[in-house]
């Protein structure tokens, strides 16, 4: 029998992404999103770590869907912002804007700093919350450089300025953004996809399952 696991969120990329690595594990889950499940108000993000936004988004989903979720709360990190926009990184440019208008806001904040000096990284926390109360969580970290101008049509948020360090290319060959790379080679070492893969034991105890 599938197990059912809600996946909070109504980001079809994210929902895509947790599919993928949870196919890759050969777990026997079935991966909803919130469409999948009778609608209810968005709890509002109000915790100043990632951790604690993403059991809030965690929480939620169990009270409403009665199903064991998982929920994510990522962002990115830039050393030239003292870890800024961190928490705030999907309203940085306000809570009206998009991707669009986050990605540019960071650009135009950083834009005299050197190449040397435009360190950062993504950071995601995945909180597992179960019916019956159990609580788990996990971090997942990919560090970096932000490119000067955005390159790449994929991923999504601030992918397409985000260079990983992390990523195997031939000699010569110039360093992609995230938003260049495919889903395979940023599922491999994306901060997402390292915090989903750690919470996987305890995915399988709470449902009592195991590999395949």
């Amino acid at each position: 029998m599938t197990s059912r696991v809600l996946l909070a969120t109504n980001n079809a990329k994210k929902l895509a992404e947790l599919r993928r690595i949870v196919a890759e594990q050969g777990l026997g889950v079935e991966i909803v999103g919130l469409a999948d499940v009778d609608s209810y108000p968005e709890p509002a993000e109000t915790e100043w770590t990632f951790e604690g936004n993403a059991l809030i988004k965690a929480r939620a989903g169990v009270e409403h869907s009665g199903l064991v979720t998982l929920a994510d709360d990522s962002g990115l990190c830039v050393d030239a912002l003292n870890q800024m926009p961190g928490v705030r990184s999907s309203r940085w440019a306000g809570p009206d804007h998009d991707d669009q208008a986050n990605l540019e806001l960071v650009l135009r904040q950083i834009d005299d700093v050197d190449d040397p000096l435009r360190g950062a990284r993504f950071v995601a926390a995945v909180a597992l919350v179960t019916p019956d109360g159990r609580e788990f969580t996990t971090r997942g970290e990919m560090g970096g450089q932000l490119a000067r101008v955005p390159r790449g049509a994929n991923g999504f948020g601030y992918d397409p300025i985000f260079v990983a360090d992390d990523q195997l290319l031939e000699p010569g060959a110039e360093p992609l953004t995230t938003a260049q790379m495919t889903a395979e080679q940023k599922d491999a070492i994306s901060h997402r996809g390292r915090a989903l893969r750690a919470m996987v034991p305890q995915l399988l105890e709470v449902l009592g399952l195991e590999t395949s």
